[in-house]
């Protein structure tokens, strides 16, 4: 992660979100073995809640409805509800997905 990145993300006055599409993404990829982890899942996001004020964002109506504005570049449906969530919340992503940038959000790498 680029030094500018980690330096806004651990700046105190900015508001990190976590969406629940990662945490669902995350725990079926700690279940079939593609994803390790030191500690449990809950455990960990427990404790940047708590520790670095993350905050964990819900999936809306108008999230699942703006799914239906997006265009196809993007086929992941993690990754199109993070990026449905982005542009109805109004959201920076921090993402080096390059195939990101094809739906016009703010991008921040």
């Amino acid at each position: 992660m680029p030094a500018h990145v980690r330096q806004t993300l651990s700046d105190r006055s900015n508001q990190i979100w976590l969406s629940y599409a990662s945490v669902w993404e995350m725990q079926i990829k700690v279940q079939i073995g593609k994803m390790k982890l030191g500690a449990p899942l809950a455990d960990l996001i427990d404790q940047e809640v708590r520790v670095n004020r993350l905050r964990l964002l819900s999936i809306s109506y108008d999230d699942i409805l703006k799914l239906d504005n997006l265009p196809m570049h993007h086929r992941d449906p993690f990754d199109r509800m993070i990026l449905a969530q982005t542009l109805t919340g109004g959201f920076h992503l921090v993402t080096c997905d390059s195939e990101f940038s094809a739906y016009g959000v703010n991008l921040f790498w």
